[in-house]
């Protein structure tokens, strides 16, 4: 049985079970309710032509099952959890069997992609750790971006503070004077060994980098004070998830800021320089942290100075906090002489 918590009118309801009542658009739904992917995706994932993924993808999207958003040229499609056709979609995905041969099978290839993309970047940040302060810093000065980001997480103190996707632990020196105790994760070896070397040359023992998987963070929850995401949104295919990870090991009142890219245009970007996302919007920054428990906090855009043609970028910064739940104080029972007036 399906259990349909949704509030649609009879006939959108009537609608969205028409287009969902098809093998090719349920594999469809079932692979947008897990991932954000291109109809060059699907058409990769799914063995059938573009113009036939797209008529599907059209008939989902006008039955408010799925929703599309651009990134530069291309266009991205998934299932939204906030609105009532994606919540439709969402129950219809659960009543699937996961063991279904042609799911099974559509789930290892859209894994398959998602690790060829994974194995390009890491692939470049092999090639590129010793210079990789210079890339992040090709658009905007990268002393007005760290000014921002001092400015934007505080004084703190924090007992503990994360870098999520250190690269050569350059924030963790940033912030060296504001923590006690701070970790730096990267999956990418080459950037640890040059990152370590950084903080050992420079003395920062409270600073530790490890390897780690921003998607399984190994840390409890609720143990991080501050948590930084610096330029590494736009290299992942889920980000959501990352941010729902960073929030479930961030303490109540805790900190977490992303720093990306602002939405662009510079599409040479994904080859030259391994990017999945051309930027990274605002609203998708605001869902991200509501969707992940978070209450947003801050907005910033920095952008590049006139008159330089490489400046073509502009960084966002986006702050969100965890909110402070009251804990609730037990009733204590009044003894009997309390109850005499």
């Amino acid at each position: 049985m399906i259990a349909l918590n949704t509030a649609l009118r009879a006939v959108d309801l009537v609608a969205a079970l028409k287009a969902a009542a098809e093998p090719t658009r349920l594999r469809i739904l079932m692979l947008l309710s897990s991932s954000e992917l291109s109809v060059k995706d699907l058409t990769v994932i799914l063995g059938q032509s573009q113009p036939r993924i797209s008529r599907h993808l059209k008939l989902l999207a006008e039955a408010g099952l799925i929703e599309r958003f651009r990134d530069g040229s291309w266009a991205y499609f998934h299932v939204s959890e906030r609105t009532e056709g994606g919540r439709l979609a969402r129950s219809l995905v659960a009543a699937v069997d996961p063991r279904d041969t042609a799911i099974g099978r559509d789930r290892l290839r859209a894994e398959t992609l998602k690790r060829e993309r994974a194995d390009a970047a890491q692939d470049f940040f092999r090639d590129h750790a010793k210079e990789w302060d210079r890339i992040r810093a090709l658009y905007v000065a990268e002393g007005d971006v760290e000014s921002a980001m001092l400015e934007a997480l505080g004084s703190g103190p924090f007992k503990f503070f994360l870098d999520v996707g250190t690269g050569t632990g350059r924030i963790l020196e940033l912030f060296a004077s504001r923590y006690s105790r701070a970790l730096g994760l990267d999956v990418n070896q080459s950037m640890l060994a040059y990152a370590r070397n950084k903080l050992s040359a420079a003395g920062l023992d409270a600073a530790q980098v490890r390897h780690g998987d921003l998607y399984a963070l190994a840390l409890q929850d609720s143990s991080v004070d501050a948590i930084v995401m610096h330029q590494v949104l736009h290299y992942l295919t889920e980000p959501a998830h990352a941010v729902r990870e960073a929030a479930r090991v961030l303490a109540p009142g805790g900190r977490l800021l992303i720093v990306d890219f602002a939405p662009h245009d510079v599409e040479a970007l994904r080859e030259a320089q391994a990017h999945t996302r051309l930027g990274i919007a605002t609203g998708h920054v605001s869902e991200w942290f509501t969707g992940a428990g978070l209450t947003p906090v801050l907005h910033r855009d920095l952008h590049p100075a006139n008159g330089h043609e490489t400046q073509k970028l502009t960084v966002s910064l986006w702050l969100a906090e965890q909110p402070v739940r009251p804990v609730a104080v037990p009733r204590r029972e009044r003894s009997d002489l309390e109850r005499i007036p």
